[in-house]
């Protein structure tokens, strides 16, 4: 891989890790919601779950996809019950500050899971392989994972960072419910690629 492709490359990684879905929204309503401390293994579990969908993907499951379209079906189906199921969550979360919070924070396993039925993952992962690592050798999917994993955190931990910025603006409880539900119709809103096809 030439040092143009990999500039190339960790540009692209940069744009759609950074760019607004459904892991970045949640991120916001993350640090809003429980701080930036407790939004970390939420962020870790979106770099574990993208790479290891990348590698995956690369691994040979996109030929899978190719083979069988219906799947694109079915995952679009489990995206889009999942996500709402999940915006759902975030409109009816609690402020912190109320004594029956019942809220919790991603866990890194739940992120990393999440990113199997996360539309805008999927994207990522197909088209980075799709550009980058073309003759899905072994070192190309390395290096297209990488890259991701290196770039992908930082890019991300933007999203939880603006949400403690939020959070000292959400002083009341009519705040904290406008702000959730707004993240949860963002959430929402950020199904229109998948629904569109």
């Amino acid at each position: 891989m030439t040092s143009s492709v990999l500039a190339a490359l960790a540009a692209f990684a940069f744009v759609t890790t950074v760019t607004p879905g459904p892991n970045n929204l949640m991120l916001l309503a993350s640090g809003a919601n429980f701080g930036f401390k407790k939004t970390l293994p939420h962020m870790f579990g979106i770099v574990v779950g993208l790479s290891g969908l990348t590698l995956v993907v690369g691994g040979g499951l996109m030929a899978l996809f190719e083979a069988y379209p219906v799947l694109n079906t079915w995952l679009s189906i489990l995206s889009t019950g999942y996500l709402l199921w999940l915006a759902w969550k975030i409109a009816t979360a609690t402020p912190l500050n109320e004594s029956n919070h019942k809220g919790s924070p991603m866990t890194l396993l739940q992120a990393a899971a999440f990113q199997w039925v996360n539309p805008k993952a999927w994207a990522m992962g197909l088209s980075a392989i799709t550009l980058y690592a073309p003759n899905k050798s072994i070192f190309s999917v390395l290096m297209v994972t990488s890259v991701f994993v290196i770039i992908s955190f930082p890019a991300i931990s933007v999203w939880a960072w603006l949400g403690i910025m939020v959070r000292q603006w959400l002083t009341s409880h009519r705040r904290y419910r406008i702000f959730n539900i707004t993240m949860a119709l963002l959430l929402i809103a950020s199904l229109y690629p998948v629904l569109s096809h």
